[in-house]
C-alpha cells in the first residue's frame, strides 16, 4: 500500500495546491492521503467528491499530528519516504525503493509543508530528492510514484483502476469527451 502524508496543511494559501497533492496521488497509485495542518473539511469533501464521480478506492482523512501518523505508520513496520530537496536523489534510491516495494512492505510518502520540522528527516527511513533545486511537492510526488510503480499505474485500465466510476474521459487528439458511465 502506498499512503501521502501531507504536512502543514493551511487553509486558504494551501488548498488548491493540496487538492493537486491528492490528485496525483489519487492518479499515480497511492491508496489514501493524510492531511496535517489546519482541517478543511471543504478539501476533504472535494476529493471525496472526485473520487465519487471518477471512480477508485481512494481515501483522504484528516490527522491533528503528523508525528502521531508516523509513529503509528513506523510500528506498523511501513517505510517512510519523506520528499525533500535535501535528500539523496531519486536514480540513487529508486533501486531500494523499489526492492521495499516488492519485499511486501507499504510505504508513507510524505510531503512537506511551508516549514518542515527538522526532526522529520531523522524519522524518515529515506529522505528523497527529485531534483536538488527548489520545485513543487506535486511534480516530486508524481515523479517518485510514476519510477517506483515502472509507469504501470499510467498504462492500466481504466475500469479496473478507478471502480464505480461515473465518469469517463475518452481520449482525443483534438476537443475533448467525458462520458458519463451508469
Amino acid at each position: 500500500m502506498l499512503h501521502v502524508l501531507r504536512l502543514g496543511h493551511r487553509i486558504h494559501r494551501d488548498e488548491r495546491l493540496t487538492t493537486h497533492i491528492c490528485l496525483v496521488a489519487r492518479a499515480f497509485g497511492a491508496d489514501k492521503a493524510i492531511i496535517t495542518g489546519n482541517r478543511s473539511n471543504s478539501l476533504i469533501k472535494s476529493v471525496d467528491k472526485i473520487v465519487d464521480n471518477w471512480g477508485g478506492d481512494f481515501e483522504i482523512e484528516y490527522s491533528d499530528s503528523w508525528k502521531k501518523v508516523i509513529s503509528e505508520y513506523k510500528d506498523n513496520g511501513w517505510i517512510i519516504v519523506h520528499l525533500t530537496m535535501y535528500g539523496i536523489n531519486i536514480p540513487d534510491a529508486i533501486d531500494d525503493l523499489r526492492k521495499e516495494v516488492s519485499n511486501g512492505k507499504n510505504m508513507l510518502i510524505v510531503i512537506g509543508g511551508a516549514k518542515v520540522p527538522s526532526k522529520m528527516y531523522d524519522l524518515a527511513n529515506y529522505n528523497i530528492a527529485i531534483t536538488n533545486q527548489p520545485h513543487s511537492e506535486v511534480s516530486s510526488l508524481a515523479i517518485l510514484l510514476d519510477r517506483l510503480l515502472g509507469g504501470k499505474e499510467l498504462s492500466k485500465d481504466f475500469e479496473k483502476r478507478f471502480k464505480n466510476a461515473k465518469m469517463k474521459v475518452i481520449p482525443s487528439r483534438k476537443g475533448k469527451e467525458v462520458r458519463k458511465i451508469i
